[in-house]
């Protein structure tokens, strides 16, 4: 039986991936915009890893001042990597949701209360009962205020944590590497299948404004 990594693998180890990109619609299931650039003058972009990316797609795609969403695999190593490669912990990839807001509707603040409410960021390389390193905690940054602000909410948002008896948080800060689309059917999964599987949950602390 193959054991997953219980870390992200080497360069070394990782699996070699392809040259060729996933091809799938580019249009977002649920509003109809492009899940792929150039998105309008003016928007930013972010994205979250919170776990299972199904359910971590749903809780931002009907935000008001959220353009689109997309689902895909970020802050690995394997280059255009399927879902199947991922499962194995040999490409180093997250789950991640890609989120095109405009931040003259939404404030970055916002979208980050969302995510840190939405999931359990001190788990590791985990989320509930996925465990692999594809469900860790992560925000992968696209400008540098993303980063100041994200740093200064996982401080406010530990504090809460402590207060509650939760351990140190182990959410990951980098700058978002390559983002590599996912298979079509995982866009938009819930809302093409709303009985389908969702083990997203939150701690049940809110994080502060």
């Amino acid at each position: 039986m193959f054991n997953k990594p219980a870390g992200i693998p080497s360069a070394e180890q990782a699996l070699p991936g392809r040259a060729e990109k996933m091809q799938f619609n580019p249009r977002h299931f649920v509003n109809g915009q492009s899940m792929v650039g150039p998105f309008p003058e003016g928007y930013e972009s972010i994205v979250f890893g919170l776990g299972c990316f199904w359910g971590a797609e749903r809780k931002f795609w009907n935000l008001d001042g959220v353009f689109t969403t997309a689902v895909g695999y970020a802050a690995g190593i394997t280059p255009n990597p399927t879902y199947q490669e991922v499962c194995t912990g040999m490409t180093g990839h997250n789950e991640v949701v890609l989120v095109v807001y405009d931040p003259a509707k939404i404030k970055f603040q916002d979208l980050l209360k969302v995510f840190w409410e939405s999931h359990n960021p001190t788990q590791g390389m985990r989320q509930g009962n996925d465990k692999g390193t594809q469900y860790r905690s992560g925000i992968y940054y696209t400008q540098d205020s993303q980063l100041e602000l994200a740093k200064a909410s996982l401080s406010g948002f530990q504090q809460q944590l402590d207060a509650a008896g939760y351990p140190a948080i182990t959410t990951e800060i980098l700058p978002l590497g390559e983002f590599f689309y996912a298979e079509e059917y995982h866009q938009q999964y819930l809302e093409k299948n709303p009985s389908g599987y969702c083990g997203l949950g939150g701690t049940g602390v809110l994080c502060p404004e």
